[in-house]
């Protein structure tokens, strides 16, 4: 009779590792977006992006973990921001998004005196246009 269980594992490990970093805390599994090292000397917790190696005295943690970490009583969490992440814009910049848009949506003028005959006043340093995009002459001294 043959057995009842599935086939045999290989007791040996596998040669291919994931290369996602999983969060340090215990029974998460989740991928590590930040590292956590301790500076001893001076009570202070810092939390910082993902290292680019994993070092034996550093804690990768998930988002989660990460905004949820807490020190010991006395200690300083530090928490160091990510340059490369995208900012949110502020309303200084959806302001000037919007004022360009009008510009942009905005008729050109028409020369004055050119007539009932649709011609526009020619700049003289224009030197051509092709679409929306203008060749500029370079001043003459």
């Amino acid at each position: 009779m043959g057995s009842r269980r599935g086939p045999l594992k290989s007791a040996v490990p596998s040669n291919i590792v994931s290369p996602v970093r999983r969060c340090s805390r215990t029974a998460c599994g989740r991928p590590a977006v930040a590292t956590l090292t301790y500076v001893y000397a001076d009570s202070t917790a810092v939390l910082g992006p993902l290292a680019t190696y994993a070092e034996p005295h550093c804690y990768d943690l998930c988002a989660e973990h990460s905004e949820r970490l807490t020190a010991p009583r006395g200690w300083e969490v530090v928490r160091l921001t990510d340059g490369s992440a995208p900012a949110r814009p502020s309303g200084d910049d959806l302001e000037a998004l919007a004022n360009a848009v009008r510009e942009a949506a905005r008729p050109q003028e028409r020369a004055a005196g050119g007539g009932g005959n649709g011609a526009r006043g020619v700049d003289p340093t224009e030197g051509g246009r092709r679409g929306h995009l203008r060749v500029l002459r370079s001043p003459e001294p």
